[in-house]
């Protein structure tokens, strides 16, 4: 899910359904409890994915990854907050903080200020940022345990789930002149049954040419989902990753007519030509997709505004 997945409990909420599996029907019951994951709405041109087991929002494992923000208003408090307390989500198991942007962080602040959160995650850094300095003293007041994750490591989220962290690499962490920001971003692969989903933060091509030589002869990098990287930027999504990872489906959260002209057309053709779906959520708003025990997506919906 990422944007991966809500369905829609509330009815007077209008949803499209986008993708429909034959064999619905059979695989949505109680036999096979549901992994739902999905994105808040539109925030600007950033990112925020919920990851929820649809089993309960309320005791279930609910995971955000990123969250959204823009210099003039506080997308945290004004639209992840309530889209959290909207579906009853108190409790956030997991807080991934995919690096210290303002687009990907600022909104978390809220979110700690509001919200029980047990455990962060964030990234090896080559440089001090005052996001990661400011947030992490935040946790600290809020007695959140930080964990800290590089290349190699396994975080497990429960008895079906976890991510294996792909990025960064300690050993060739980039610094400020390379962007370091952006290009030390966590990269991780969502494991999930048979359903897998990769989270690429904000790397750009030069981050991704290390990827791609670090796991060129192995299948980690292939995905059902991607997260395209940096809101689809024409610095990011060379070809050589899109056809090591060759998605089902590719997700861009970008900002309506932002002005960095996110998404790319080109990236946005290389994608298709690969034979990914893509969605983007200047266009689709709140992507839901929905996957069961078996790690098969059974549903996916766009959010009609």
């Amino acid at each position: 899910a990422v944007c991966p997945a809500l369905v829609p409990t509330d009815l007077s909420r209008q949803y499209h359904d986008i993708v429909a599996e034959e064999e619905l029907k059979a695989e949505i019951s109680h036999k096979y409890p549901l992994k739902r994951m999905g994105t808040v709405e539109d925030v600007a041109n950033a990112c925020v994915y919920l990851l929820s087991d649809a089993s309960s929002w309320i005791t279930g494992t609910n995971i955000i990854i990123d969250g959204g923000n823009n210099r003039d208003y506080d997308y945290g408090e004004n639209v992840v907050v309530p889209y959290l307390l909207d579906r009853k989500i108190m409790c956030l198991d997991f807080v991934i903080v995919s690096h210290f942007d303002s687009d990907h962080c600022g909104g978390l602040f809220a979110v700690l200020e509001n919200l029980k959160v047990k455990n962060i995650i964030i990234g090896k850094q080559e440089s001090s940022y005052d996001n990661c300095v400011k947030f992490l003293e935040l946790a600290k007041s809020k007695n959140v345990n930080v964990i800290v994750v590089q290349k190699g490591d396994i975080v497990k989220i429960d008895k079906y789930a976890y991510f294996q962290i792909l990025w960064p690499d300690v050993s060739k962490l980039f610094n400020d002149s390379n962007n370091g920001i952006n290009n030390n971003s966590i990269t991780a692969k969502l494991i999930y049954s048979n359903f897998t989903m990769l989270f690429t933060g904000d790397i750009e091509a030069i981050a991704e040419e290390q990827i791609v030589k670090m796991y060129q002869n192995s299948n980690v990098l292939d995905c059902d989902i991607l997260k395209v990287a940096h809101h689809g930027s024409k610095s990011s999504s060379i070809e050589q990753i899109v056809e090591k990872i060759t998605p089902k489906i590719a997700i861009i959260g970008v900002g309506k007519d932002n002005k960095y002209g996110h998404p790319n057309k080109d990236v946005v053709a290389r994608l298709q030509n690969y034979g990914s779906r893509v969605f983007r959520t200047d266009e689709n708003g709140e992507i839901s997709i929905i996957v069961n025990r078996k790690g098969k997506i059974v549903k996916a919906y766009q959010y009609l505004k």
